[in-house]
């Protein structure tokens, strides 16, 4: 069983950063694709930027390539999202997620397929 934990999130003006951490315990998290996905009020979960285990492959929504960047530190049990350059359009709950087959990144923006995810932290933009 794998526990994910994010913290970071926070009120911030549009055109700021934020950055999000996820702390995952157990001992195999380093073999782990991670995700980070967001649900806003009304909305579905969608996918924001995806990690491979080694963190030498990245994956990112086309409305966030650019602006986030996703990485990790695996003697840490961590994973994080740089998020620069924040509309109120990112306004979300944020989720990160672990994928214990380690798809490449490429091909985990679904939320099918994450074995574990975290309680959320919740962003909001102000304009």
């Amino acid at each position: 069983q794998v526990q994910l934990v994010e913290s970071g999130g926070g009120l911030v003006q549009a055109g700021g950063s934020l950055r999000l951490s996820c702390a995952a315990s157990g001992r195999t998290f380093s073999s782990y694709t991670m995700g980070w996905f967001r649900q806003a009020p009304g909305k579905e979960r969608e996918f924001v930027a995806a990690i491979s285990w080694s963190g030498g492959s990245t994956y990112y929504s086309d409305s966030v390539k650019g602006r986030f960047t996703i990485s990790r530190d695996n003697a840490k049990n961590t994973v994080y999202l740089q998020m620069n350059s924040l509309s109120p359009e990112d306004t979300a709950v944020y989720y990160c997620a672990a994928d214990r087959t380690g798809r490449p990144p490429r091909i985990a923006y679904m939320t099918r397929g994450y074995d574990y995810w975290g309680q959320g932290t919740q962003v909001t933009v102000s304009s």
